[in-house]
Protein backbone atom coordinates (compact mmCIF):
# COMPACT_ATOMS: atom_id res chain seq x y z
CA UNK A 1 0.00 0.00 0.00
CA UNK A 2 1.37 3.56 -0.82
CA UNK A 3 0.57 6.35 1.59
CA UNK A 4 1.32 10.28 1.55
CA UNK A 5 2.39 10.42 5.19
CA UNK A 6 5.85 10.27 4.54
CA UNK A 7 6.00 13.46 2.48
CA UNK A 8 6.34 15.80 5.45
CA UNK A 9 7.99 13.76 7.88
CA UNK A 10 12.02 13.79 8.62
CA UNK A 11 14.82 11.35 9.08
CA UNK A 12 18.22 11.19 8.88
CA UNK A 13 20.79 8.43 7.86
CA UNK A 14 19.15 6.65 4.90
CA UNK A 15 22.08 5.59 2.01
CA UNK A 16 21.01 5.65 -1.56
CA UNK A 17 23.34 4.29 -4.26
CA UNK A 18 25.37 6.70 -5.95
CA UNK A 19 27.18 5.37 -9.47
CA UNK A 20 30.62 4.31 -7.62
CA UNK A 21 28.42 2.12 -5.80
CA UNK A 22 26.72 0.48 -8.63
CA UNK A 23 29.74 -1.38 -9.45
CA UNK A 24 29.61 -3.47 -5.89
CA UNK A 25 26.68 -5.03 -7.26
CA UNK A 26 28.36 -5.69 -10.92
CA UNK A 27 29.07 -9.51 -9.49
CA UNK A 28 27.41 -12.90 -9.85
CA UNK A 29 28.81 -13.68 -6.54
CA UNK A 30 27.05 -11.16 -4.59
CA UNK A 31 23.37 -11.39 -4.00
CA UNK A 32 21.38 -8.30 -4.81
CA UNK A 33 19.19 -6.83 -1.84
CA UNK A 34 15.80 -7.93 -2.35
CA UNK A 35 12.70 -5.87 -4.57
CA UNK A 36 10.89 -5.37 -2.14
CA UNK A 37 13.74 -3.97 0.40
CA UNK A 38 15.22 -1.66 -2.42
CA UNK A 39 11.16 -0.59 -3.00
CA UNK A 40 11.07 0.11 1.15
CA UNK A 41 14.45 2.27 0.70
CA UNK A 42 12.99 5.07 -2.23
CA UNK A 43 9.77 4.62 -0.08
CA UNK A 44 12.06 5.73 2.84
CA UNK A 45 13.62 8.13 1.01
CA UNK A 46 10.60 10.94 1.04
CA UNK A 47 11.62 11.80 4.41
CA UNK A 48 14.60 13.55 2.97
CA UNK A 49 13.55 14.85 0.00
CA UNK A 50 9.36 15.16 -0.07
CA UNK A 51 7.76 14.60 -3.82
CA UNK A 52 6.58 17.78 -3.45
CA UNK A 53 10.22 19.25 -3.49
CA UNK A 54 10.87 18.09 -6.70
CA UNK A 55 8.65 20.58 -8.09
CA UNK A 56 10.96 23.86 -6.17
CA UNK A 57 12.42 26.08 -9.39
CA UNK A 58 14.97 28.23 -7.95
CA UNK A 59 18.41 29.96 -9.34
CA UNK A 60 20.63 27.36 -8.54
CA UNK A 61 23.42 29.47 -8.18
CA UNK A 62 24.54 33.55 -7.52
CA UNK A 63 25.67 35.20 -10.66
CA UNK A 64 23.76 32.54 -12.77
CA UNK A 65 24.67 33.47 -16.55
CA UNK A 66 23.05 31.04 -19.04
CA UNK A 67 24.97 33.24 -21.59
CA UNK A 68 28.07 33.01 -20.16
CA UNK A 69 27.51 29.34 -20.16
CA UNK A 70 26.74 28.60 -23.52
CA UNK A 71 29.82 30.47 -24.71
CA UNK A 72 31.77 28.30 -22.66
CA UNK A 73 30.04 25.24 -24.12
CA UNK A 74 31.58 27.19 -27.30
CA UNK A 75 35.21 26.47 -26.84
CA UNK A 76 36.51 24.16 -29.25
CA UNK A 77 33.37 24.02 -31.84
CA UNK A 78 34.15 24.87 -34.78
CA UNK A 79 34.56 28.72 -34.69
CA UNK A 80 32.73 29.56 -38.08
CA UNK A 81 30.16 26.97 -37.25
CA UNK A 82 29.38 28.97 -33.64
CA UNK A 83 26.53 31.59 -35.38
CA UNK A 84 24.75 29.12 -37.22
CA UNK A 85 24.77 27.38 -33.58
CA UNK A 86 23.45 30.93 -32.10
CA UNK A 87 20.67 31.31 -34.74
CA UNK A 88 19.18 27.72 -34.27
CA UNK A 89 18.79 28.46 -30.48
CA UNK A 90 17.56 32.20 -31.01
CA UNK A 91 14.88 31.33 -33.51
CA UNK A 92 12.39 30.04 -30.13
CA UNK A 93 12.60 29.31 -26.79
CA UNK A 94 12.38 25.67 -27.80
CA UNK A 95 15.18 26.00 -29.42
CA UNK A 96 17.41 27.74 -27.12
CA UNK A 97 16.41 24.79 -24.31
CA UNK A 98 17.43 22.35 -27.15
CA UNK A 99 21.03 24.13 -26.99
CA UNK A 100 21.28 24.96 -23.61
CA UNK A 101 21.57 21.29 -21.84
CA UNK A 102 24.67 22.56 -20.23
CA UNK A 103 22.50 25.60 -18.67
CA UNK A 104 20.08 23.42 -17.94
CA UNK A 105 22.08 20.90 -16.10
CA UNK A 106 23.90 23.25 -13.81
CA UNK A 107 20.32 24.52 -12.56
CA UNK A 108 19.23 20.84 -12.15
CA UNK A 109 22.21 19.36 -10.09
CA UNK A 110 21.58 22.41 -7.68
CA UNK A 111 17.99 21.44 -6.87
CA UNK A 112 16.56 18.79 -4.76
CA UNK A 113 17.03 15.28 -5.83
CA UNK A 114 16.73 11.26 -4.26
CA UNK A 115 20.38 10.34 -4.87
CA UNK A 116 19.15 7.15 -7.06
CA UNK A 117 21.34 7.65 -10.15
CA UNK A 118 20.77 5.32 -13.11
CA UNK A 119 22.17 5.94 -16.49
CA UNK A 120 20.28 8.93 -17.43
CA UNK A 121 20.00 10.53 -21.35
CA UNK A 122 21.45 13.88 -19.94
CA UNK A 123 19.01 16.05 -22.45
CA UNK A 124 15.46 14.32 -22.32
CA UNK A 125 14.11 16.92 -24.03
CA UNK A 126 10.69 15.95 -26.08
CA UNK A 127 12.34 16.26 -29.24
CA UNK A 128 14.62 13.83 -28.40
CA UNK A 129 11.85 10.95 -29.02
CA UNK A 130 12.13 9.74 -32.38
CA UNK A 131 11.59 6.60 -34.49
CA UNK A 132 14.64 4.40 -36.22
CA UNK A 133 14.94 0.72 -37.22
CA UNK A 134 15.77 -1.97 -34.80
CA UNK A 135 18.60 -4.57 -36.38
CA UNK A 136 15.24 -6.81 -37.76
CA UNK A 137 14.33 -3.60 -40.05
CA UNK A 138 11.43 -3.10 -37.76
CA UNK A 139 10.28 0.39 -36.99
CA UNK A 140 10.79 1.81 -33.18
CA UNK A 141 9.86 4.57 -30.77
CA UNK A 142 12.65 5.13 -28.44
CA UNK A 143 14.85 8.02 -26.65
CA UNK A 144 17.33 8.64 -29.41
CA UNK A 145 19.95 11.32 -28.55
CA UNK A 146 22.62 10.48 -26.19
CA UNK A 147 25.71 12.88 -26.78
CA UNK A 148 25.31 13.87 -22.81
CA UNK A 149 23.96 9.96 -21.12
CA UNK A 150 26.07 9.44 -17.98
CA UNK A 151 24.62 8.06 -15.15
CA UNK A 152 23.05 10.83 -13.01
CA UNK A 153 19.66 11.32 -11.05
CA UNK A 154 16.68 10.46 -12.75
CA UNK A 155 14.87 13.68 -11.94
CA UNK A 156 17.73 15.63 -13.75
CA UNK A 157 15.80 13.89 -16.99
CA UNK A 158 12.58 13.84 -15.83
CA UNK A 159 12.60 18.09 -14.83
CA UNK A 160 14.04 18.43 -18.39
CA UNK A 161 11.36 16.40 -20.21
CA UNK A 162 8.62 18.15 -18.07
CA UNK A 163 10.27 21.76 -19.02
CA UNK A 164 10.56 21.36 -22.40
CA UNK A 165 6.88 19.94 -22.75
CA UNK A 166 5.34 23.16 -21.15
CA UNK A 167 7.93 25.24 -23.45
CA UNK A 168 6.73 23.39 -26.66
CA UNK A 169 3.06 23.26 -25.64
CA UNK A 170 3.67 27.49 -25.31
CA UNK A 171 5.28 26.83 -28.95
CA UNK A 172 2.70 25.41 -30.84
CA UNK A 173 -0.11 27.79 -29.18
CA UNK A 174 -1.41 25.39 -26.00
CA UNK A 175 -3.15 26.99 -23.37
CA UNK A 176 -1.61 27.09 -20.23
CA UNK A 177 -3.81 24.46 -18.57
CA UNK A 178 -3.43 22.27 -21.75
CA UNK A 179 0.49 22.53 -20.69
CA UNK A 180 -0.16 21.11 -17.43
CA UNK A 181 -2.31 18.51 -18.98
CA UNK A 182 0.77 17.37 -20.99
CA UNK A 183 3.26 17.60 -18.42
CA UNK A 184 1.00 15.77 -15.38
CA UNK A 185 0.38 12.99 -18.38
CA UNK A 186 4.23 12.69 -18.84
CA UNK A 187 5.05 12.04 -14.92
CA UNK A 188 2.29 10.29 -14.31
CA UNK A 189 3.39 7.85 -17.67
CA UNK A 190 6.72 7.82 -16.06
CA UNK A 191 5.41 6.49 -12.34
CA UNK A 192 3.06 3.90 -13.97
CA UNK A 193 5.91 2.20 -16.32
CA UNK A 194 8.64 2.71 -13.18
CA UNK A 195 6.09 1.13 -11.23
CA UNK A 196 5.42 -1.59 -13.46
CA UNK A 197 8.88 -2.54 -14.67
CA UNK A 198 9.96 -2.24 -11.04
CA UNK A 199 7.82 -5.49 -10.74
CA UNK A 200 9.27 -7.54 -13.72
CA UNK A 201 12.35 -9.62 -13.70
CA UNK A 202 15.71 -7.63 -14.53
CA UNK A 203 16.04 -9.73 -17.80
CA UNK A 204 12.84 -9.24 -19.10
CA UNK A 205 13.21 -5.54 -18.59
CA UNK A 206 15.66 -5.48 -21.27
CA UNK A 207 13.02 -6.49 -23.80
CA UNK A 208 10.52 -3.66 -23.47
CA UNK A 209 9.68 -1.76 -26.15
CA UNK A 210 7.25 0.14 -28.46
CA UNK A 211 7.35 -0.68 -31.98
CA UNK A 212 4.42 1.03 -34.33
CA UNK A 213 2.17 -2.15 -33.53
CA UNK A 214 2.34 -1.22 -30.22
CA UNK A 215 1.82 2.55 -31.08
CA UNK A 216 -1.82 1.73 -32.87
CA UNK A 217 -3.11 -0.24 -30.45
CA UNK A 218 -2.27 2.49 -27.60
CA UNK A 219 -4.17 4.93 -29.32
CA UNK A 220 -6.01 3.46 -32.54
CA UNK A 221 -8.14 6.64 -33.37
CA UNK A 222 -6.84 9.42 -31.80
CA UNK A 223 -5.31 12.74 -33.53
CA UNK A 224 -1.68 11.57 -32.34
CA UNK A 225 -2.16 7.87 -34.17
CA UNK A 226 -2.33 9.64 -37.47
CA UNK A 227 0.48 11.88 -36.76
CA UNK A 228 2.74 8.91 -35.98
CA UNK A 229 1.37 7.04 -38.63
CA UNK A 230 2.13 9.98 -40.65
CA UNK A 231 6.12 10.59 -38.97
CA UNK A 232 6.78 6.71 -39.38
CA UNK A 233 5.82 6.89 -42.94
CA UNK A 234 8.48 9.84 -43.76
CA UNK A 235 10.77 7.95 -41.23
CA UNK A 236 10.45 4.42 -43.60
CA UNK A 237 12.20 6.24 -47.09
CA UNK A 238 15.12 7.69 -44.45
CA UNK A 239 17.48 4.72 -45.91
CA UNK A 240 20.88 5.07 -47.41
CA UNK A 241 19.90 3.67 -51.00
CA UNK A 242 16.63 6.65 -51.04
CA UNK A 243 19.75 9.08 -50.33
CA UNK A 244 21.94 8.67 -53.10
CA UNK A 245 19.93 11.16 -55.28
CA UNK A 246 20.30 14.10 -51.93
CA UNK A 247 23.52 14.11 -51.08
CA UNK A 248 25.13 12.59 -54.01
CA UNK A 249 26.44 13.20 -57.45
CA UNK A 250 28.97 11.50 -60.21
CA UNK A 251 32.01 13.40 -61.05
CA UNK A 252 34.76 11.72 -63.48
CA UNK A 253 32.43 7.79 -62.83
CA UNK A 254 32.89 8.03 -59.04
CA UNK A 255 29.85 9.04 -56.56
CA UNK A 256 30.66 12.04 -54.33
CA UNK A 257 28.70 13.70 -52.12
CA UNK A 258 26.83 17.08 -52.89
CA UNK A 259 28.85 19.91 -51.05
CA UNK A 260 25.98 22.69 -49.44
CA UNK A 261 28.33 25.50 -47.78
CA UNK A 262 28.14 25.82 -45.02
CA UNK A 263 26.32 22.62 -43.87
CA UNK A 264 28.03 20.14 -46.10
CA UNK A 265 31.43 20.86 -46.98
CA UNK A 266 34.43 19.38 -48.73
CA UNK A 267 37.54 18.05 -46.60
CA UNK A 268 40.62 18.62 -47.38
CA UNK A 269 43.01 15.55 -48.50
CA UNK A 270 44.64 15.50 -45.08
CA UNK A 271 41.40 15.47 -43.04
CA UNK A 272 39.67 12.84 -45.26
CA UNK A 273 42.50 10.63 -44.68
CA UNK A 274 42.65 10.91 -41.25
CA UNK A 275 39.35 10.32 -41.07
CA UNK A 276 39.59 7.23 -43.73
CA UNK A 277 42.20 5.94 -40.96
CA UNK A 278 39.70 6.54 -38.02
CA UNK A 279 36.84 4.30 -40.09
CA UNK A 280 39.25 1.78 -39.96
CA UNK A 281 39.88 1.86 -36.56
CA UNK A 282 36.07 1.89 -35.62
CA UNK A 283 35.86 -1.64 -37.12
CA UNK A 284 37.47 -2.89 -34.16
CA UNK A 285 34.65 -1.64 -31.95
CA UNK A 286 31.77 -3.85 -33.73
CA UNK A 287 30.38 -7.07 -33.30
CA UNK A 288 32.02 -9.85 -35.24
CA UNK A 289 29.23 -10.52 -37.75
CA UNK A 290 28.84 -6.35 -38.48
CA UNK A 291 32.70 -6.02 -38.61
CA UNK A 292 32.81 -8.23 -41.50
CA UNK A 293 29.46 -7.36 -43.12
CA UNK A 294 31.15 -3.64 -43.42
CA UNK A 295 34.33 -5.58 -44.69
CA UNK A 296 32.52 -6.12 -47.81
CA UNK A 297 32.08 -2.22 -48.76
CA UNK A 298 34.52 0.83 -49.57
CA UNK A 299 34.75 4.09 -48.36
CA UNK A 300 33.97 6.39 -51.69
CA UNK A 301 33.54 9.74 -49.88
CA UNK A 302 33.83 11.86 -46.69
CA UNK A 303 32.04 15.22 -46.18
CA UNK A 304 31.62 17.33 -43.08
CA UNK A 305 28.04 17.92 -42.37
CA UNK A 306 25.98 20.31 -39.84
CA UNK A 307 23.48 18.49 -37.97
CA UNK A 308 21.11 19.40 -35.05
CA UNK A 309 21.42 21.94 -32.83
CA UNK A 310 23.40 20.84 -29.53
CA UNK A 311 25.71 19.51 -31.55
CA UNK A 312 26.66 22.50 -34.15
CA UNK A 313 29.78 23.29 -34.24
CA UNK A 314 31.41 20.18 -32.99
CA UNK A 315 32.73 17.55 -35.57
CA UNK A 316 30.41 15.83 -37.74
CA UNK A 317 31.15 14.07 -41.21
CA UNK A 318 29.24 11.69 -43.22
CA UNK A 319 30.92 8.57 -44.85
CA UNK A 320 29.25 7.18 -48.04
CA UNK A 321 30.33 3.32 -48.51
CA UNK A 322 29.79 1.45 -51.55
CA UNK A 323 28.98 -2.20 -51.94
CA UNK A 324 28.83 -4.95 -54.19
CA UNK A 325 26.91 -2.51 -56.68
CA UNK A 326 25.87 1.42 -56.82
CA UNK A 327 23.19 1.02 -55.31
CA UNK A 328 24.04 -0.70 -52.27
CA UNK A 329 24.92 1.76 -50.08
CA UNK A 330 25.26 2.86 -46.72
CA UNK A 331 26.16 6.36 -45.06
CA UNK A 332 27.50 6.49 -41.80
CA UNK A 333 27.84 9.43 -39.31
CA UNK A 334 30.97 10.06 -37.22
CA UNK A 335 30.11 12.64 -34.31
CA UNK A 336 32.65 14.53 -32.34
CA UNK A 337 31.68 13.16 -28.41
CA UNK A 338 32.97 15.40 -25.58
CA UNK A 339 32.62 14.85 -21.65
CA UNK A 340 28.81 14.91 -21.00
CA UNK A 341 27.58 18.50 -19.36
CA UNK A 342 26.48 15.93 -16.37
CA UNK A 343 29.87 14.76 -15.68
CA UNK A 344 31.00 17.53 -13.69
CA UNK A 345 27.93 17.60 -11.12
CA UNK A 346 28.57 13.87 -10.34
CA UNK A 347 32.28 13.38 -10.68
CA UNK A 348 33.58 16.79 -10.29
CA UNK A 349 37.26 17.11 -12.35
CA UNK A 350 38.15 13.65 -12.12
CA UNK A 351 37.83 11.22 -15.25
CA UNK A 352 35.52 8.59 -15.30
CA UNK A 353 35.39 7.41 -19.05
CA UNK A 354 38.85 7.29 -20.93
CA UNK A 355 36.71 7.51 -24.48
CA UNK A 356 33.68 9.58 -24.64
CA UNK A 357 32.72 7.84 -27.75
CA UNK A 358 32.72 4.87 -26.41
CA UNK A 359 30.63 6.39 -23.07
CA UNK A 360 27.86 7.59 -26.04
CA UNK A 361 27.09 3.78 -27.44
CA UNK A 362 27.79 2.14 -23.49
CA UNK A 363 25.06 4.25 -22.67
CA UNK A 364 22.70 4.32 -26.07
CA UNK A 365 22.75 0.35 -25.74
CA UNK A 366 21.96 0.62 -22.08
CA UNK A 367 18.96 2.73 -22.36
CA UNK A 368 17.39 1.96 -25.97
CA UNK A 369 16.13 -1.43 -26.26
CA UNK A 370 17.05 -2.24 -29.17
CA UNK A 371 20.16 0.14 -31.05
CA UNK A 372 21.56 0.41 -34.39
CA UNK A 373 24.15 -2.44 -35.20
CA UNK A 374 26.44 -0.57 -36.22
CA UNK A 375 27.24 1.71 -33.29
CA UNK A 376 31.04 2.39 -32.81
CA UNK A 377 33.74 4.56 -31.82
CA UNK A 378 36.85 6.09 -32.74
CA UNK A 379 39.71 8.82 -32.63
CA UNK A 380 40.14 11.04 -35.20
CA UNK A 381 43.58 13.65 -34.98
CA UNK A 382 43.32 12.92 -31.02
CA UNK A 383 39.55 13.83 -30.94
CA UNK A 384 37.08 11.05 -30.15
CA UNK A 385 34.05 10.15 -32.02
CA UNK A 386 31.21 7.98 -31.67
CA UNK A 387 30.24 6.22 -35.54
CA UNK A 388 26.45 5.21 -36.17
CA UNK A 389 24.09 5.18 -39.66
CA UNK A 390 22.73 8.09 -40.84
CA UNK A 391 20.09 6.92 -42.70
CA UNK A 392 18.98 4.62 -40.51
CA UNK A 393 14.96 5.42 -41.12
CA UNK A 394 15.27 7.80 -38.36
CA UNK A 395 12.25 9.83 -38.00
CA UNK A 396 10.39 12.25 -35.45
CA UNK A 397 6.78 13.69 -34.83
CA UNK A 398 7.05 17.55 -35.88
CA UNK A 399 5.95 19.34 -32.51
CA UNK A 400 4.76 22.42 -34.18
CA UNK A 401 2.18 19.81 -36.06
CA UNK A 402 0.42 18.50 -32.51
CA UNK A 403 -2.47 19.67 -31.20
CA UNK A 404 -2.86 20.36 -27.32
CA UNK A 405 -5.05 16.66 -26.78
CA UNK A 406 -1.78 14.93 -28.72
CA UNK A 407 0.86 16.63 -26.68
CA UNK A 408 -0.67 15.32 -23.14
CA UNK A 409 -0.57 11.86 -25.43
CA UNK A 410 3.09 12.51 -26.99
CA UNK A 411 4.63 13.33 -23.80
CA UNK A 412 3.13 10.47 -21.72
CA UNK A 413 4.23 8.28 -24.33
CA UNK A 414 7.88 10.12 -24.18
CA UNK A 415 7.36 9.74 -20.04
CA UNK A 416 6.85 5.93 -20.30
CA UNK A 417 9.82 5.40 -22.58
CA UNK A 418 12.59 7.91 -19.78
CA UNK A 419 11.42 5.45 -16.83
CA UNK A 420 11.96 2.53 -19.42
CA UNK A 421 15.05 3.51 -20.49
CA UNK A 422 15.85 4.25 -16.64
CA UNK A 423 14.69 0.45 -15.66
CA UNK A 424 17.15 -0.93 -18.07
CA UNK A 425 20.13 0.46 -15.90
CA UNK A 426 19.59 0.45 -12.23
CA UNK A 427 17.09 1.46 -9.56
CA UNK A 428 13.84 1.37 -10.86
CA UNK A 429 12.97 -0.35 -7.85
CA UNK A 430 14.42 2.29 -5.44
CA UNK A 431 12.58 4.85 -8.00
CA UNK A 432 9.18 2.73 -8.08
CA UNK A 433 9.22 3.23 -4.11
CA UNK A 434 9.48 7.14 -4.23
CA UNK A 435 7.29 8.04 -6.69
CA UNK A 436 4.56 5.81 -4.85
CA UNK A 437 0.80 5.68 -6.85
CA UNK A 438 -0.51 8.74 -5.79
CA UNK A 439 -0.16 12.13 -8.26
CA UNK A 440 2.08 13.91 -5.90
CA UNK A 441 4.81 13.71 -8.70
CA UNK A 442 2.74 14.72 -11.50
CA UNK A 443 1.96 17.98 -9.35
CA UNK A 444 5.18 18.86 -8.55
CA UNK A 445 6.81 18.25 -12.04
CA UNK A 446 3.97 20.19 -13.66
CA UNK A 447 5.08 23.33 -11.20
CA UNK A 448 8.86 23.30 -11.67
CA UNK A 449 7.75 22.57 -15.67
CA UNK A 450 5.90 25.86 -15.78
CA UNK A 451 8.43 28.12 -13.68
CA UNK A 452 11.43 26.73 -15.82
CA UNK A 453 9.31 27.46 -18.79
CA UNK A 454 9.48 30.60 -17.90
CA UNK A 455 12.97 30.58 -16.86
CA UNK A 456 13.85 29.34 -20.36
CA UNK A 457 11.92 32.43 -21.98
CA UNK A 458 13.98 34.87 -20.24
CA UNK A 459 17.11 32.64 -20.77
CA UNK A 460 16.15 33.00 -24.40
CA UNK A 461 15.37 36.35 -24.09
CA UNK A 462 18.98 37.52 -22.57
CA UNK A 463 20.50 35.15 -25.78
CA UNK A 464 18.88 37.49 -27.96
CA UNK A 465 20.29 40.59 -26.03
CA UNK A 466 23.32 39.15 -26.45
CA UNK A 467 23.16 38.73 -29.76
CA UNK A 468 21.57 42.66 -30.17
CA UNK A 469 25.15 43.63 -28.26
CA UNK A 470 27.67 42.23 -30.49
CA UNK A 471 28.21 39.58 -27.68
CA UNK A 472 27.21 36.51 -29.16
CA UNK A 473 27.86 36.14 -33.00
CA UNK A 474 24.63 35.26 -35.27
CA UNK A 475 23.99 33.75 -38.65
CA UNK A 476 21.42 35.44 -40.22
CA UNK A 477 20.35 31.77 -41.30
CA UNK A 478 20.65 28.47 -39.62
Amino acid sequence: MDTDATDTESAEGHDVITDTDRLAYMSLRKRPDTRAKRYALGRSLRHKVPRSALGEWRVARAGRDPVALVEENHEGRVPELVPVRVARMAASPYGFLRGSAVVMADDVAGLPATGIMPVVCGDAHLGNVGFYASPERDLVLDLNDFDEAHPGSWEWDLRRLAASTWVAGRQNGSSEDDCEAAVRACAASYREEIRYLADQPLFTRSFERIDMTRMREHAPDSPLAVELERAANRARERTSDRALPRFTTERHGTRQIVEEPPLITRLPYQEAEMLAEGLDEYLATLDPHWRRVLGGYTLVDVAHKVVGVGSVGLRAYVALLEGSSEDDVIFLQLKQARRSVLARYVHGDSAWHRHQGERVVEYQQALQTVSDPLLGWTTVDGRQFYVRQFRNMKGSVSLDAISAGSLADYAGIAGRLLAKGHARTSGASMIAGYVGGSAKLDEAMARFAQSYADQTEADHAALLAAVKSGRMPMADSA
